[in-house]
């Protein structure tokens, strides 16, 4: 089942079917159950039918108050992209050891307030010369640690600044508009399948300037190693969306540009399409 957060509403999807779900609780409060998926199933049969999906326009970020933090160097080609930009600085070991090592890279993203929903702007930093999106399986577990739940991020990363330095990393992940979560929330019966594809299109004035894919099967860790390591010592009273990393980085000859349209799509939870705001 799929569930969308709107301007209207919620609204469930079900076997390409949907029907409107009213509720008296919050997003967090919804969202936030170990039996989510069993919770949205008894909801179905009461819930009114609609003749259609949600209006695209009317999409918000499947996101209440919770934090968003994201893992890095999940998969080899990742690996391999931060060292390449670290080199110079002295910091592209860091890449390699942190790869193989017990413990994974994860830090903080956003805020819900830094963060935008299907078919909006997002930004790049005035003072980045290489910026790229990159489209990331995001999981969001209860306040329990229970994986219920999956939608698209794109952890939007300023990589001049990064390469900079890797101590830099915080203020090339994190700014206003810097992550885009949708289109919706995908609570499925059994985790999401390892053979899942994640692919990722960048057009600039109607051509395809950049398309790359991938597959979760490429991912170093699983999505339960990175939870249990989130949930080390900190709590997330309202659930929590952990980006997993990326598979796909443009190469150092691509770059952002204002207008850019970026589209990633997860089957079978859809297509993020968001766009890159004036600076």
């Amino acid at each position: 089942m799929k569930i969308y957060r709107t301007k209207d509403g919620i609204i469930l999807e079900k076997e390409q079917s949907f029907r409107n779900l009213v509720i008296t609780t919050s997003w967090n409060d919804l969202v936030n159950r170990d039996d989510l998926r069993d919770f949205l199933v008894n909801e179905w049969e009461s819930a009114a039918l609609l003749e259609m999906g949600p209006d695209p326009s009317r999409l918000l970020a499947p996101v209440g108050s919770q934090e968003i933090w994201a893992a890095g160097v999940t998969y080899y080609s990742s690996r391999l992209a931060r060292m390449e930009e670290s080199k110079d600085s002295g910091g592209g070991d860091f890449y390699s050891r942190v790869y193989v090592a017990d413990r994974p890279e994860i830090f903080f993203k956003a805020t819900a307030a830094r963060t935008v929903g299907p078919g909006t702007n997002f930004r790049i930093r005035k003072d980045s010369t290489w910026d790229v999106p990159e489209p990331e399986l995001t999981l969001f577990a209860t306040s329990n640690g229970k994986i219920v739940g999956y939608t698209i991020g794109n952890d939007v990363s300023s990589r001049s600044i990064e390469g900079e330095n890797p101590l830099y990393l915080p203020q090339a992940k994190t700014f206003d508009g810097c992550a885009c979560l949708g289109p919706c929330l995908y609570v499925p019966e059994e985790p999401i399948a390892k053979s899942t594809r994640i692919t990722l299109k960048i057009e600039r004035n109607s051509e395809v300037v950049f398309f790359d894919e991938t597959q979760l099967n490429q991912m170093k860790r699983s999505p339960e190693e990175l939870i249990a390591f989130l949930f080390r010592e900190t709590s997330f009273p309202g659930g929590v969306f952990l980006m997993t990393g990326t598979g796909i980085v443009p190469g150092t000859n691509f770059t952002l540009k204002p207008e850019d349209k970026v589209s990633i799509t997860i089957e079978p939870i859809g297509t993020l399409i968001n766009f890159v705001g004036d600076q």
